[in-house]
């Protein structure tokens, strides 16, 4: 038997006063609940209950495990019945943090389809950019965008996000299509972010960097406005594909360099660590991993 039946065994003890008895109300022998109780208390190295002929009492150190063991014992009772109840029809809230692009482009249409196969469930949306603190916020879930290095949070990869460098057609009329990456340096780049880099590097066929000067002649911390201004024939930028897609399939952008590669991330789902996840919220996290995958359609276009 495992330690969690033990512990079950021995509360049921407690509660019922002794070892005769409680081996009458499981329908085993006496000597068989003696026996596991002793194996309890051999593992644990610590008398829990003493006996005698007559009468049996809890030890102080079987008082502190019977309060810790309820509690346990209760916790999972829970749990099992937030499953039973959940697997007959999902219901309850989700609290969910995503990025603002990636949020109306592509989770509206997953929450929309989600929500209809479960209308027993409701989702409170929170898009920005901002990275949110799940415990202190109450979040159930966010979404992250990024090489993840909070060891803090438990994450589930949903897809990977690559990245493509693209201008107008327009602008590489004027100004000539890069050959090498060292040509960028001559190009107006878009830059995403407020920080100071000064540089990025894109990687050949052979995994060999190739590091770029910027020239940044605007910045933004957003990226749909980055890519109104790419294709307006402002410069060039580099576009997650999951913003960039529907442009470079109707022409508006053009991707450059492309036997050159720049780092990849990925999309995750973060949850807080050690805390038990609903059914309903490891339901949106299989929906939504489905949908995405390995290879996602905006990466397919």
């Amino acid at each position: 038997m495992g330690q969690l039946e033990d512990m079950q065994l021995f509360i049921r003890v407690v509660n019922a006063g002794g070892i005769g008895r409680a081996a009458e109300q499981l329908g085993i022998a006496k000597s068989a609940v003696s026996r596991r109780l002793s194996e309890l208390e051999a593992r644990l190295g610590c008398r829990l209950i003493q006996r005698t002929t007559r009468t049996s009492s809890l030890t102080d150190i079987g008082q502190r495990y019977y309060a810790q063991a309820q509690k346990l014992i209760d916790q999972v009772d829970e749990v099992h019945l937030d499953m039973v109840n959940e697997s007959k029809a999902l219901s309850g809230s989700i609290r969910l943090a995503v990025p603002l692009s990636f949020g109306l482009l592509h989770l509206s249409s997953a929450i929309d389809l989600f929500i209809k196969q479960h209308p027993g469930i409701s989702v409170q949306l929170d898009f920005s950019d901002r990275q949110v603190d799940l415990v202190e916020e109450g979040f159930d879930l966010a979404l992250r965008i990024a090489d993840l290095q909070d060891s803090s949070i438990q994450a589930r990869k949903i897809c990977p996000s690559h990245h493509v460098l693209v201008a107008s057609p327009d602008y590489l009329a004027q100004k000539g299509e890069p050959k090498k990456p060292a040509d960028l340096s001559y190009f107006d780049y878009l830059k995403y972010g407020s920080g100071s880099q000064s540089h990025f590097s894109l990687f050949d066929q052979k995994g060999l960097a190739h590091k770029v000067n910027l020239n940044a002649k605007m910045t933004a911390n957003n990226g749909d406005f980055l890519l109104q201004m790419v294709k307006a024939g402002h410069g060039v930028t580099f576009l997650p594909s999951f913003l960039a897609w529907q442009a470079l399939a109707t022409g508006d952008l053009v991707q450059i360099l492309k036997t050159y590669t720049l780092p990849s991330l990925n999309i995750y789902f973060v949850y807080p660590q050690n805390r038990f996840v609903p059914q309903r919220v490891r339901a949106l996290m299989d929906f939504v991993s489905t949908r995405f995958g390995d290879n996602p359609y905006w990466d397919q276009a």
